[in-house]
């Protein structure tokens, strides 16, 4: 019996948790199909994706580090926001060969916001630390959901660079990640009926890499505090957010919400997500 089949592409690729996300919801479902792991080394991607356009049980990929600007130009169509985003995360195919690309990393990434950005506010303001591959779609979903963007790295020309290329219509500013780290006295203006985030977006924090050094006396008061990183899934920024007492996001959010829009693209059938991702999350941090 041939079982149609989609998979995660990337070097490396043991670490993914997708593999466990969209096998629980195919479970869950009873759709005899499974999602894979499969190394693709950065010499490899152009004969992977060559063997996908001629399989007919491969109902798609999705794609991470190190290939998702470098898969572009190997694609028939690209769908507008990955095309704005300049970076792909999730390939389907369209028929008689062709493969067409998206990016889910935006829409995952305010799932966990909806709520919030569905209020009408005076002013929305975000700070986004980092400046890699996963800001991008972040500044881009940002932008268009009316955010003026503080983009802070440790170039802060590059930071600039990608607000100019990304957010080029807003009034938006670049500055030094080390900015953020010592003390300030700034004393914040009345943020009723403002929406405040704070986004680490970089790897800061992430098991084996150093903490993310922010002061939160930079942070308005009653900010959102979002952390995309999810080993560990609680990290030191969220740690101390929640001791403050702020709103917080875990990284499981963002990757979860990603992993449901593709899914859905590559089976045909939304996601099975009634219990809030109880039991997935369960499965994810065990």
């Amino acid at each position: 019996m041939v079982t149609p089949y989609a998979e995660v592409i990337g070097d490396p690729i043991a670490q993914s948790k997708s593999p466990a996300i969209h096998n629980f919801w195919l479970g869950k479902l009873g759709i005899e199909a499974e999602y894979r792991a499969c190394h693709v080394p950065s010499d490899g991607l152009a004969g992977y994706l060559a063997e996908c356009r001629d399989d007919s049980d491969w109902r798609g990929c999705n794609v991470t580090m190190p290939h998702k600007q470098a898969v572009m130009e190997a694609l028939d169509a690209i769908d507008p926001l990955a095309r704005a985003i300049g970076a792909v995360n999730t390939i389907v195919p369209l028929g008689g060969g062709e493969l067409k690309g998206y990016n889910t990393d935006a829409g995952g990434f305010l799932e966990p916001l909806r709520k919030e950005l569905e209020k009408q506010h005076l002013f929305r303001m975000a700070r986004v630390l980092g400046t890699g591959g996963a800001a991008r779609a972040i500044i881009t979903a940002l932008a268009g959901e009316g955010f003026t963007l503080v983009l802070a790295g440790r170039n802060p020309e590059k930071a600039r660079a990608l607000l100019d290329e990304l957010a080029p219509d807003g009034e938006h500013h670049a500055i030094d990640l080390a900015h953020f780290a010592d003390p300030t006295d700034f004393a914040f203006d009345d943020r009723e009926g403002c929406l405040d985030l704070v986004v680490n977006a970089s790897p800061l924090g992430m098991a084996g890499q150093p903490p993310l050094e922010l002061d939160f006396s930079h942070v308005p008061p009653g900010s959102i505090i979002y952390d995309i990183v999810t080993h560990p899934l609680e990290t030191p920024l969220l740690d101390a957010a929640r001791a403050a007492g702020f709103e917080t996001v875990d990284g499981l959010s963002m990757l979860i919400g990603q992993a449901a829009i593709a899914f859905e693209k590559f089976f045909g059938v939304a996601a099975p997500r009634n219990d809030g991702d109880r039991e997935l999350r369960e499965i994810l941090t065990r």
